[in-house]
């Protein structure tokens, strides 16, 4: 096998980097030497990170160094095409100087210009799907140059509502698309550009490989329609620090196995006043013990663990990873990320959807309808969701039952899919091999 060299470059969210570490990590296992960039504004995410072999870090300006936020701003994305790309030659020429020239670019979904930058440098590069592929496969139903909706109609009323039909899956309505690619939606002109250059990108060039962080059979038909498609998950964060003795490990560690309501949104959903109200709400009615995770300051965390008494545990943050794998766990309420579904699934952990932007509304539709591993909350208004809900989806996971049965019975599918996946010999690492063997 070449000993390959290989940039991985990711925007700098913990939805990015998280899965991005992980395969870096992966890579080095089967070989090969990894340098992980991102943008200069997220580098000291990078660089808490405890040492690996063969794995280091870089970094290139977005020219918003001094702003973490930005990518939040529409129109971030040409600045990031303009500056990054410039930015990003730089990097890999100054590292080719030193003899630390790069063989192979792996590029995350978003960053659709990195190929381009490497087919000028005539390097070979590689897409790294950090969203599931049939999200994608939507993005190509909607943007591709030749037949997209979107780029077939390109003024589109957003108030009429349109359905979608992909091979071997139901129906999606318009509730069911990722929030980011509906045309009354903020961030609608970035992702189009965006979308629309990836496609262009793959169709330009049909050798490049699509690497997607998925499990074998999870998403059959829609890895089939990506060429070149290599399945290199589950990656699930294995940068685990000994925080077994937090509170909320010891607190986890009285409850009875199977029995806690674990409740977190990930790092950059917000959740509104009421919205919090309600789901307390449910959860206290539902008299099951919980932890919730609320990125709170201290005061209100303290206040709001004193109205709950002895029923549940609210904390700022915890291991997400780690948690899911305690003993304790029953179910996880969600917002349906990538990586969150992902680490259900690892730990055979059932899942109450509540799908609040991007492509969690397609999560979370797949996991009640195709997936069978939980059950989606239904929302209002403003996406808030009702306590009498919040306690019937809790009922429908946890109360027993056909449907419960055969929740569980799809959870432990895909737990077994996974172990399978990761275990030595395993499909992950040699799907990693056979395509470093098979790029020059």
């Amino acid at each position: 096998m070449n000993h390959h060299h290989i940039l991985l470059i990711s925007q700098h969210p913990h939805g990015h980097l998280n899965p991005s570490i992980q395969l870096a990590i992966n890579l080095t296992r089967v070989g090969a030497r990894v340098t992980l960039a991102t943008t200069i504004s997220g580098f000291h995410k990078l660089k808490s990170l405890p040492p690996h072999h063969n794995l280091s870090f870089a970094s290139f300006s977005d020219g918003h160094d001094d702003d973490p936020n930005a990518a939040k701003s529409p129109g971030y994305v040409h600045d990031l095409k303009r500056l990054g790309s410039e930015n990003l030659a730089n990097l890999i020429q100054t590292m080719s100087k030193t003899g630390n020239k790069i063989t192979l670019l792996v590029f995350t979904l978003f960053l659709p210009w990195a190929g381009s930058v490497a087919r000028q440098l005539n390097i070979p590069s590689a897409l790294f799907l950090i969203q599931t592929a049939t999200s994608f496969s939507i993005y190509n139903r909607l943007f591709n140059s030749r037949d997209g909706i979107f780029t077939v109609n390109k003024h589109i009323d957003s108030n009429n509502s349109f359905s979608l039909k992909l091979p071997g899956l139901p129906m999606f309505k318009q509730g069911d698309l990722p929030t980011f690619a509906l045309p009354n939606n903020p961030f609608f002109a970035d992702m189009s550009f965006v979308m629309q250059q990836h496609l262009q990108f793959l169709d330009e060039n049909p050798n490049t490989h699509v690497l997607i962080n998925t499990l074998n059979g999870l998403e059959h038909d829609s890895v089939k329609s990506i060429q070149n498609s290599v399945v290199v998950g589950p990656l699930v964060n294995s940068f685990s620090v000994s925080i077994d003795q937090e509170p909320y490990f010891q607190w986890l560690d009285l409850q009875s196995d199977k029995s806690v309501v674990f409740v977190s949104f990930g790092s950059m959903s917000v959740l509104t006043k009421t919205q919090k109200e309600e789901i307390l709400h449910g959860l206290i009615e539902f008299k099951r013990p919980f932890l919730l995770v609320l990125r709170e300051d201290d005061i209100e965390i303290n206040e709001l663990n004193k109205k709950v008494g002895g029923k549940g545990l609210i904390v700022g943050w915890c291991a997400q990873t780690k948690v899911l794998n305690h003993r304790s766990i029953a179910c996880f309420v969600t917002h349906c990320g990538w990586n969150s579904v992902l680490e259900s699934m690892v730990a055979g952990v059932a899942v109450v959807g509540y799908p609040l932007f991007a492509d969690q509304t397609t999560n979370a539709k797949m996991v009640e309808e195709v997936w069978g591993n939980g059950v989606r909350i239904g929302v209002g208004e403003g996406m808030v969701v009702v306590r009498e809900e919040v306690k019937r989806c809790l009922k429908v996971v946890m109360g027993g039952g056909e449907r419960a049965e055969g929740i569980k019975k799809r959870v432990e599918k895909w737990k077994k899919v996974a172990e399978e996946m990761v275990e030595d010999g395993g499909s992950l690492m040699l799907n990693l091999k056979l395509f470093l063997e098979s790029v020059h």
